[in-house]
């Protein structure tokens, strides 16, 4: 049975949904959230000053309303403000996609009073994360496309009302009477059709907005997580981060809590291990392959590379065979025993592999990468045996800088699968903050 945690997610402080995350990219990018929905402003102003150390953009999907003409100003209160078409979306493409890449953008600025963009507009710099915030960000297919996180802020409608009196009445000088009017014509039916319905699309929803400390805290730990793979992914592209979700979050919260559970290390473990897996495969080389459904119609599908094997280095790496076996059907798995301590030291103490490995896809096998040592002892062991440098795919759970340095440095043609990069190594070359020692947690040897 799943703790609460994430059977619910994280209990009443964050919902939590699958389609969030991203891949390691291969230059680096700004990270990229979207937030809607009624107090998104004060959930974002808060992640913004909880990043104090990162460069952080803050986009107004505001900025991007339409001028409004003549004849819509002398009607103005017939027009719908909380309509999609009320936004110049293109224009908002245009300046996210330019600061995407890297340069800076004129981001126009809007008069609520006049109701049209007037001069100067604001130039907004290329930062390490950016914000964009507004009613409408998730509605659209392309502007959702551009975010690396997907945020909706769910509170009480009273509060939405309340909060949209305030607002308009004292920041843009409307009287209350014409403030209610708009909301029960236009954004009551406005919310209900175009706003909840792009809930769906969301990877986190936070119930109570700027309140809730927890939900805002995970995020930033997220954000400052990513950040932190960005910079490895840059210099070494052989890196690869599985597709990260707060779900995957939640289980490397359950394995690396020291109160844990053995059987409950040894459930979540194996899920992120079949995750790892899962991913390592996906970099294998393969053929296009069409094939007859039983419908009679033709698919046009590939065909995997069939002359694999796994390699798992004693003890640790054995956690990971029953995920490559129940992946791959017959599949043969060499073993490798490497003993030292310390930094240095490192002894091949025992192996046995396929007589053809030369010829096969090996994926190495070993949960924890920190120092690098025995993963370059096992990796040259496997180019003595004349396995061809990028025929290599090491997956493992978790990775230190440190040993991500030494490995890609030594072997720079070779992938590198992991599900999350730590901080550092400790004076012991324990990783921080790791998971502690995996083969005693997982064998139940501790």
């Amino acid at each position: 049975m799943e703790p609460a945690a994430l059977r619910s997610g994280f209990n009443d402080h964050i919902s939590v949904e699958s389609n969030g995350g991203f891949d390691c990219p291969k230059n680096k990018q700004p990270f990229i959230i979207g937030g809607t929905a009624s107090g998104k402003t004060t959930v974002c102003n808060q992640i913004i000053s909880q990043l104090h150390d990162q460069r952080v953009v803050l986009v107004n999907q505001d900025s991007f309303y339409r001028s409004l003409n003549d004849d819509q100003l002398v009607n103005v209160h017939e027009y719908n403000f909380d309509h999609p078409a009320a936004f110049n979306t293109e224009l908002l493409l245009s300046c996210m996609e330019k600061l995407r890449r890297g340069h800076p953008v004129n981001i126009p600025s809007y008069d609520f009073k006049s109701h049209k963009s007037i001069e100067p507009s604001r130039l907004v710099n290329p930062a390490d994360v950016i914000i964009l915030e507004g009613i409408l960000v998730l509605h659209d297919f392309h502007v959702r496309n551009l975010m690396n996180m997907k945020i909706f802020v769910d509170i009480d409608s009273d509060v939405r009302l309340a909060r949209r009196i305030q607002r308009d009445t004292v920041e843009r000088g409307r009287n209350i009477q014409n403030v209610l009017d708009q909301y029960s014509r236009f954004v009551k039916p406005s919310f209900e059709e175009f706003i909840l319905t792009s809930k769906k699309f969301a990877d986190i929803i936070i119930p109570r907005g700027g309140d809730n400390d927890v939900a805002i805290d995970l995020i930033v730990q997220h954000i400052l997580t990513k950040l932190g793979q960005h910079d490895l992914c840059k210099i070494y592209p052989n890196i690869n981060v599985i597709f990260s979700t707060f779900q995957i979050r939640g289980m490397h919260t359950l394995v690396r809590d020291v109160k844990t559970t053995k059987h409950d290390f040894v459930f979540y473990s194996d899920r992120l291990i079949r995750l790892v897996v899962e991913h390592g495969l996906g970099h294998l080389p393969f053929t296009e392959k069409q094939i007859i459904t039983p419908t009679g119609s033709v698919y046009s599908g590939v065909v995997f590379c069939k002359r694999l094997c796994g390699v798992s280095v004693i003890r640790s790496g054995e956690s990971m065979e029953n995920a490559l076996r129940a992946c791959c059907k017959g599949i043969k798995i060499g073993k490798i025993l490497i003993h030292g301590d310390g930094k240095n030291g490192r002894q091949l103490i025992y192996e046995k592999l396929p007589a053809d490995i030369s010829s096969r896809h090996v994926l190495l096998l070993d949960p924890v990468l920190a120092s690098g040592n025995s993963a370059i002892k096992a990796i040259s062991l496997l180019l003595s045996k004349g396995v061809p440098e990028t025929s290599i795919i090491f997956l493992n759970l978790i990775s230190a800088p440190e040993g991500i340095h030494a490995v890609c440095r030594k072997f720079p043609k070779l992938k590198i699968v992991t599900s999350e990069i730590d901080s550092s190594l400790d004076k012991n070359y324990g990783v921080i903050p790791g998971m502690g020692e995996f083969g005693d947690r997982y064998f139940g040897t501790d």
